[in-house]
């Protein structure tokens, strides 16, 4: 399974996520693939990817966060000991997010959502002071990432399997160009021909 995060104030309609959702059907994959709208409160969101991860076993699943979806990602990596893909990944939202309390516009679709501070402490103690097992990570980072420093994450996530992007932005615009690299460390293949 490919648990697909994503970010703050986005949704499944992301384009990563769409781009994913795609190259997922193409290879007649697509009921590998989860992409929960989450909800605001990171307390329920990493429950409802404990829920739709629970029919899966832990070494067969892939979480791949964008963002504060990578937040979650790396929260999950290490409780459950799942592989894990992060796209310029949020290290501290609960300092990056604390100027977004209150009612926030989402990306796509229109609507909002409402930050309280119980979602700040809710960050909190989902902090992950350090990584354990390296290899189950994937770090892609963008030096042009406008959002989040790039070099929080390097430091963050130390030896690392690692594709530093010069330039691209928060979004990962050029994200096609990765998805193989993404796709081959999730494993991801196409159920096999009976012969």
């Amino acid at each position: 399974m490919i648990l697909y995060l994503h970010g703050f104030r986005s949704s499944p309609q992301s384009f990563k996520a769409r781009v994913m959702r795609a190259r997922m059907e193409e290879l007649g994959l697509i009921d590998q693939w989860r992409c929960p709208t989450l909800p605001v409160s990171p307390r329920e969101a990493i429950a409802l990817a404990e829920t739709l991860a629970a029919q899966v076993h832990d070494d067969e699943i892939t979480v791949i966060g964008s963002s504060l979806g990578g937040f979650y990602a790396t929260w999950l990596a290490e409780k459950h000991g799942w592989r894990a893909v992060l796209l310029n990944p949020a290290v501290v939202p609960q300092e990056d997010l604390s100027c977004y309390l209150g009612e926030q516009p989402l990306w796509h679709g229109g609507g909002s959502i409402v930050v309280e501070p119980r979602h700040i402490d809710e960050l909190r103690a989902l902090s992950v002071a350090s990584i354990t097992r390296p290899e189950r990570y994937y770090l892609i980072a963008a030096t042009g990432d406008e959002v989040l420093d790039y070099r929080t994450m390097l430091a963050h996530y130390p030896d690392v399997r690692t594709t530093l992007i010069q330039g691209s932005d928060h979004a990962i615009s050029d994200f096609p160009n990765y998805l193989d690299q993404v796709l081959a460390f999730c494993e991801a293949r196409p159920p096999a021909v009976a012969a």
